[in-house]
């Protein structure tokens, strides 16, 4: 892709909201979920200038062991927005647990707190027997529909302060409103998956596809997928990546923090892990929870992190240049937006910002 008149790419944090320390995947976490500390983590997110926030969606811990403490994502994040100015939150909400109606006043209010910096990723999929948790039974394409409706539902409530309709094959509202509405235009709609059902609802609804890094070949192939999706939607496409950055000064050292990381980890969280992934029908899932040789999935590549951790699992591991470099061949490519993240957040949120986001910005500028 020809990367002149393209504008910069915009740099991610990620919230902790399982908890976060020096070595993931064991029983409980080194520093737990408090306000306290995810505060500490977004406020130096904000400081170090990343644009965006991402607030993930669970219903049991997906980093230690399940019934490990666990923030509540649409609480947390509005508490987090009344502390910080800036930085952007993109929030994570999964139809089907909760009435769009209420839904679309709750994000209304929290765009009204944050001066307009919300966003959505909206999540139709979910890992194994989180929807059976709380009562939901329902497919993969089922639940695809379903936020086809909530979108449709949500965006037709911000339009006016009046009363509307909207009656889908499952939602229904009548005389349903949302007072005051969003900031401005609201917030845009961002999409994680690679299934073609994702793809679909990505090209009709969706401003930003979110995608979990893997060999860049495999990314190319999905970008050209989804592009055809939103071509035949006459509308522009942006991408995202999701990935974890292990840094440090040589590559050597950032190898041995790779291990590291998982050298204490639980057999009884890896075990309860990998019965989230048997039988999941997220293609991207899948993807991230495949099986390599000492977890290589390519020369900078690892996913080791997938043996403990649910969703992304993959990091990009090297000195800051070799990952900037990493992160440039992704840009090219067409990615727009990285959503980055480093055990432990509070330290890497820094070390990341300091190190490797300059070289990757410098670069990109070079090319413009």
């Amino acid at each position: 892709m020809n990367s002149i008149n393209r504008p910069a790419p915009k740099f991610d944090w990620f919230v902790p909201i399982d908890g976060d320390g020096n070595h993931i995947g064991t029983v409980s976490a080194e520093r737990p979920p408090t306000f306290e500390y995810l505060r500490q983590v977004v406020q130096a997110a904000e400081d170090s200038g990343y644009y965006s926030l991402l607030i993930p969606t669970r219903f049991s811990n997906g980093l230690f062991e399940e019934t490990s403490p666990l923030a509540e994502t649409w609480t947390t994040a509005t508490a987090l927005a009344a502390v910080t100015k800036n930085i952007r939150f993109l929030v994570a909400v999964r139809p089907g647990f909760i009435s769009p109606g209420m839904w679309a006043q709750m994000a209304s209010a929290f765009s009204n707190i944050s001066d307009g910096r919300l966003d959505i990723n909206i999540v139709p999929g979910g890992i194994q027997g989180d929807f059976e948790r709380l009562g939901i039974r329902s497919n993969h394409t089922e639940r695809y529909a379903l936020a086809t409706e909530f979108i449709e539902a949500s965006k037709l409530l911000w339009k006016s302060p009046q009363p509307v309709n909207y009656k889908g094959k499952v939602i229904e509202l009548e005389r349903a409103m949302v007072s005051p509405g969003p900031v401005g235009d609201g917030p845009r709609w961002y999409l994680g998956g690679a299934s073609e059902n994702a793809l679909n609802l990505a090209g009709q609804q969706a401003d930003n596809l979110l995608m979990w890094i893997q060999p860049i070949d495999q990314i190319a192939e999905l970008m050209e997928r989804a592009k055809k999706c939103f071509q035949e939607n006459n509308r522009k496409p942006e991408f995202g990546i999701r990935t974890h950055i292990i840094v440090r000064d040589t590559e050597s050292e950032a190898w041995e923090a790779a291990e590291e990381l998982l050298s204490k980890a639980n057999t009884v969280v890896r075990q309860q892990r990998q019965a989230s992934f048997t039988g999941t029908a997220m293609v991207g899932q899948q993807a991230q929870s495949r099986s390599y040789e000492d977890h290589r999935v390519g020369k900078r590549l690892w996913n080791g992190i997938s043996t403990v951790r649910v969703n992304c699992g993959t990091a990009i591991v090297g000195d800051p240049r070799q990952v900037a470099d990493e992160l440039m061949k992704y840009w090219r490519l067409g990615i727009d937006e990285f959503i980055l993240s480093g055990y432990p957040h509070l330290e890497e949120a820094k070390r990341v910002g300091e190190t490797v986001v300059p070289l990757l910005q410098e670069t990109v500028n070079d090319e413009l």
